[in-house]
């Protein structure tokens, strides 16, 4: 089965998840796991429904997902035993399909994503501390 962008549906709603949880730990080991896991329920019953999102399916189930919310990324993740392989770039190009603006924020710590969403064209205008950690973030923009 071919790889594919597609709105993310309720089914997909627990490999989402799984990705979210296990994509989040990995990329911000500064921030302890039980921090990520406690916001499980938030992210069920609050963000994604609140947000756009879409899955890159590959093999017949969600690889990797990004939530766009107004004109925020929210969201972007891919699972971590496939990072590198190009789905964070496709999933990004799709979230900035139709759009003028994106922003996002991102811990300044994690630097690897920084450089992702840096040669993807955003730029840093800000950093503030993460109202939930306190880590420093950095708001980023990315303009058509």
């Amino acid at each position: 089965m071919a790889a594919v962008i597609r709105q993310m549906d309720k089914d997909d709603m627990d490999q989402v998840l799984d990705i979210w949880l296990r994509a989040s730990i990995e990329a911000h080991a500064f921030i302890g796991e039980q921090f990520w896991r406690a916001r499980l329920g938030d992210m069920r019953s609050v963000y994604l429904p609140a947000a756009t999102s879409c899955v890159f399916e590959r093999e017949g189930a969600p690889a990797g997902f990004y939530s766009v919310y107004g004109d925020a990324l929210a969201a972007l993740f891919v699972h971590p035993d496939i990072q590198g392989a190009g789905i964070g770039s496709l999933l990004l190009a799709h979230a900035k399909t139709g759009r003028h603006r994106l922003d996002l924020t991102v811990y300044s710590a994690n630097h690897a994503a920084r450089r992702f969403y840096e040669r993807h064209g955003f730029v840093a205008f800000d950093e503030r501390p993460d109202a939930h950690t306190g880590h420093p973030e950095i708001l980023m923009r990315w303009l058509a």
